[in-house]
């Protein structure tokens, strides 16, 4: 069989288990990777503040998609040929051992992503992968035979056979500019797993504090999530805020990043909850002052905020605590407003929601449905799912699938 000449763009996680997929599946042929940037796999080195979410616990793959706002359909039957078992199991053959924590997020026992790292380079050196760093595809056209003609960075032009785009997301335009030459359609990027800056002064003084179960809302939207937020010096973060940012990602970035939140501080709890909690500090500590006992689990400086917040006088005791101030209080617990005025990434985990229109790109394969023998992978697809290895089980699914698809496909006829 003729030697295939594969040229992989991006060296990412989905770049990364493509190339070494397809060159394990078929030694013979001449796999490469591309890389703009100095270094490969950055996003792998920082990910999980540098220990590398490798995929989240094994479930079944529609129960797996459900977590990703744009792609879940889509996954579903790319998770079927490679799934976050296999994943696990694809590390630990080549050494990498890997643990579960209790919220189901997997990570290397080692808590670095370096492990991770060097087994793919690994890899990639065993299987005659060759990397290029420092040298990106500025610009693809179709040849004659049916291959591509791509413009690097360094000026240099060369040919190949078959051409897999994994360039990331919105951060690395270069991608999505070469598929919309060829015809792709790009839905519009727009962030994704973000913070949300709240200037609401009060909040603001409460940097570090942080609450296990709250639900929150974007009041007029159909956006509601529920665990655990955080307070930092520029608004809220936290699981429940990237998940909200997420799902809403399009519906942030049509409002600027302008929109009220409302939350709910005691989620398990309604108003006659509530009120029968104040009535049993009014028997249990009635000479106590009202900013002094708080009702579990909020901490003590969220409750004195929320209470000051409500009017309630800083001397005021349990058995004093008017109706007035009480109603106040209990509306303050259950549907705190805050205005929003931005947003900032997740360093971490940035994600962009957006990239190469699904309809176009057969997920059996992950090739172009319009261009033969391109493929696409990773990030710059429109696929992005919440926190918790969602985003790296995703490339590894389309990388894996992307590159035996690539080794198995009938050779091109030279010309």
């Amino acid at each position: 069989m003729a030697r295939e000449r594969i040229v992989i763009g991006g060296g990412g996680a989905a770049g990364f288990f493509a190339a070494i997929a397809c060159a394990e599946a078929r030694r013979e042929n001449d796999v490469s990777i591309f890389e703009r940037g100095t270094h490969f796999l950055t996003k792998v080195r920082i990910s999980g503040g540098g220990r590398c979410n490798v995929t989240h616990t094994s479930m079944e793959p529609r129960t797996f998609s459900s977590h990703f706002p744009r792609g879940e359909r889509a996954l579903i039957s790319a998770l079927h040929q490679f799934s976050p078992e296999e994943t696990v199991a694809w590390f630990q053959r080549r050494g990498v051992r890997l643990k579960t924590e209790p919220d189901g997020r997997i990570f290397p026992v080692t808590d670095s992503s370096g492990t991770v790292i060097d087994c793919l380079l690994h890899e990639a050196e065993v299987a005659g992968v060759r990397l290029c760093p420092r040298t990106g595809i500025e610009a693809a056209k179709r040849t004659a035979s049916g291959g591509f003609q791509l413009q690097l960075t360094n000026r240099e032009t060369i040919e190949c056979d078959r051409l897999l785009l994994a360039t990331g997301g919105a951060r690395a335009a270069s991608g999505a500019n070469i598929a919309r030459s060829l015809g792709h359609t790009i839905e519009p990027p727009v962030p994704s797993l973000f913070s949300l800056h709240v200037a609401t002064p009060w909040l603001r003084s409460l940097p570090g504090v942080s609450v296990a179960d709250v639900e929150v809302t974007v009041p007029g939207t159909k956006l509601r999530e529920r665990g655990p937020l955080l307070v930092t010096h520029t608004g809220v973060s936290g699981p429940v805020i990237l998940r909200l940012s997420a799902w809403g990602a399009r519906t942030f970035a049509e409002r600027d990043y302008k929109v009220s939140l409302r939350v709910d501080w005691l989620p398990t709890m309604n108003a006659s909850d509530i009120a029968a909690e104040f009535d049993a500090r009014r028997f249990a500590h009635s000479r106590r002052h009202i900013a002094s006992v708080p009702i579990p689990p909020l901490p003590a400086r969220l409750w004195e905020a929320l209470a000051s917040l409500s009017g309630v006088p800083d001397e005021t005791i349990w058995t004093t605590l008017s109706r007035r101030h009480a109603t106040a209080l209990s509306d303050h617990l259950t549907r705190t407003e805050l205005a929003v005025d931005g947003q900032s990434l997740n360093k971490e985990e940035f994600v962009t929601c957006g990239g190469v229109s699904l309809r176009e790109v057969n997920f059996k394969t992950m090739e172009s449905r319009l261009v033969p023998h391109l493929y696409f992978a990773g990030e710059l697809l429109d696929i992005d799912g919440i926190t918790g290895g969602f985003n790296f089980q995703a490339a590894w699914t389309t990388g894996w699938i992307a590159g035996h698809a690539m080794a198995d496909a009938e050779p091109l006829v030279r010309l």
